[in-house]
């Protein structure tokens, strides 16, 4: 059909007049270019709604790529949730065996003090017998000694031996009674000791006790509060234990389910991404059509702007010749690949061999390009790896430092494209392209542009391209 397009000379026609073939001819080159100019704005629409189209599939595929890392974090720290709570709950565990054990080893201390208090009470019996005993022997010796007061001089030796038992019998009686003082003092401590830690399940205080005194009531009162005290932490850590594993259940739920989301949101993000991938297809046709239809002969909205940027980038291949052909640079400085990288720059811009040359060479003709045509957005050199070394001088600003969105805008010069719509424009061999695309601003800003670029061939090599951008 594009041959239609083709502007054809009138062939005269035997059975038609030379004036009546003209009319003819006039009468199908105007349709044709008519045709021409319809289809050419029917595909820059379809190339406008592409770009647009692949611009909001790598915004949503972005935002999918974020939102996987974020799941992923999320699912990270859900597994440090789980880990811990099954710490808590393993560390539970072992605080109510350890208390269960205590328990048991305070009941167990509660028994041996009652045994104690057991044998106190057979020290504290053995020494009252003690005491009557002294006692006794002391009434016996008082009797001997006065007996032998009787006897004058013959009960003299027994007398004085009856007098040295009455003596010590009276000792034994002293210390016996002092054993009973002390022992009692230490019975009615160990008792308390015994009542607050050990209890009978009915609550009554083992070994011997108090009837129906207050010190026993209290006794008892103690020993509940202790073991009240012990089935207190051990139901607290109960209910610790309880909570662990029903918190652990929760995290297990909400753990699969931020797995399962995590694995819908990599579903998405794959098939944003063959998305867009499709998207570039129909924008690659929308642009081969306008190529096809650009180079039909017939002039078209795009025509002014490919003829534009051919010129320029055959002005520059000329001045980079003759720069090159003067000594003014080497051709391997001209050629310079080894881009040294800016310290601190955001965006990463980067220095090379040429930029000297391009900042000397470059401004007089893209500028002049700039308010040769309406809505040229910029006109620029890149190299074939899409380095931009000197931009327009609105583009060329100083970068101001931690203000990337600022950047971004204004500070493009010395910088790599190698997007998609850049190298294609950097390596384009052919004598021209169209392209559509988004232009990023930075601060999430996008401004929808066509591109007309040329090749640049310097010293019979593929420099880089010309690039010319354009508002329509």
């Amino acid at each position: 059909m594009l041959a239609m397009f083709k502007k054809r000379d009138a062939a005269p026609v035997a059975s038609q007049t030379g004036a009546s073939a003209q009319a003819d001819t006039a009468s199908s080159d105007a349709g044709v270019h008519t045709l021409a100019q319809t289809l050419q704005r029917d595909t820059s629409g379809l190339g406008l709604e592409a770009a647009q189209l692949r611009g909001t599939l790598e915004d949503s595929a972005a935002a999918a790529e974020r939102q996987v890392g974020a799941l992923s974090e999320l699912v990270h720290h859900a597994q440090q949730i789980g880990q811990a709570q099954q710490h808590i709950h393993s560390e539970s565990q072992l605080s109510q065996q350890a208390l269960q054990r205590a328990r048991d080893s305070v009941e167990h201390v509660g028994s041996e003090v009652t045994g104690v208090v057991s044998t106190l009470h057979q020290v504290s019996e053995a020494a009252r017998q003690i005491t009557q005993v002294a006692l006794q022997t002391r009434l016996v010796a008082f009797n001997a000694s006065v007996e032998a007061k009787r006897a004058g001089d013959a009960g003299l030796g027994f007398g004085v031996v009856a007098d040295a038992v009455k003596d010590l019998s009276t000792q034994v009686e002293s210390i016996s009674k002092a054993i009973m003082g002390t022992v009692a003092t230490l019975d009615q401590r160990i008792q308390s000791l015994a009542a607050d830690l050990s209890t009978t399940s009915d609550g009554q205080v083992r070994g011997k006790g108090h009837k129906d005194s207050k010190d026993s009531k209290d006794q008892q009162d103690d020993g509940h509060r202790v073991h009240q005290a012990l089935l207190g932490v051990e139901a607290a850590v109960q209910r610790i234990v309880s909570a662990a594993e029903s918190s652990a259940q929760l995290s297990s739920g909400i753990n699969q389910q931020v797995n399962r989301m995590a694995q819908e949101v990599q579903q998405t993000r794959d098939m944003l991404g063959t998305a867009t991938r499709r998207s570039e297809v129909v924008l690659g046709v929308s642009e081969r059509l306008m190529e096809l239809i650009a180079t039909c002969g017939v002039e078209t909205s795009d025509t002014p702007y490919i003829h534009m940027a051919q010129q320029v980038a055959g002005q520059i291949a000329q001045a980079l010749g003759d720069a090159l052909a003067q000594g003014r640079i080497a051709q391997a400085q001209l050629f310079d690949e080894h881009y040294q990288a800016i310290s601190g720059s955001q965006p990463q811009q980067h220095t090379t061999a040429f930029n000297a040359l391009s900042d000397a060479l470059f401004p007089g003709f893209q500028e002049a390009a700039l308010k040769a045509l309406p809505q040229v957005v910029f006109c620029i050199a890149a190299d074939r790896n899409g380095y931009i070394s000197t931009h327009n001088r609105a583009y060329c600003q100083p970068q101001r430092p931690g203000d990337v969105a600022w950047n971004t805008a204004h500070s493009r010069w010395r910088r790599i494209f190698n997007d998609r719509t850049g190298l294609a424009s950097a390596r384009n061999t052919r004598p021209f392209l169209l392209q559509t695309y988004r232009r990023d601003m930075g601060g999430g800003n996008f401004v929808l542009l066509k591109e007309a670029s040329a090749p640049i061939d310097v010293a019979g090599r593929h420099w880089g391209g010309l690039r010319l951008a354009y508002r329509f």
